[in-house]
């Protein structure tokens, strides 16, 4: 399971989270979301159960449904954040042409 820490020590309780606890807090759903689909996808892989496996890779399909939805309001919360993602996108789109050479 994720060994990130907590991105915020309290639940609610005396206060919101501002801005950039939430922001955290999102990076950390999409982490989770992303450990998930690997648990369920390898279990799936180390299983020969078909109804286990067919079961597994469909929650595991969902999981990419909801990193997809947190990606979108990550992208909402903190705009500036996809120029990062838009950056890697071409480092490795330059590095793809590079190698088709």
């Amino acid at each position: 399971m994720p060994e990130f820490s907590n991105p915020f020590s309290l639940l609610k309780n005396d206060r919101l989270l501002t801005k950039e606890e939430l922001i955290r807090s999102i990076r950390f759903m999409i982490a989770a979301e992303y450990e998930a689909v690997q648990l369920y996808e390898q279990t799936a892989e180390s299983t020969d159960n078909a109804l286990a496996r067919e079961v597994l890779l469909d929650i595991a399909d969902e999981e990419k449904e909801h990193a997809g939805e947190f990606l979108r309001l990550l992208r909402e919360l903190d705009p500036d954040e996809e120029k990062f993602y838009k950056e890697g996108y071409a480092e490795v789109e330059e590095m793809i042409a590079r190698l088709k050479k």
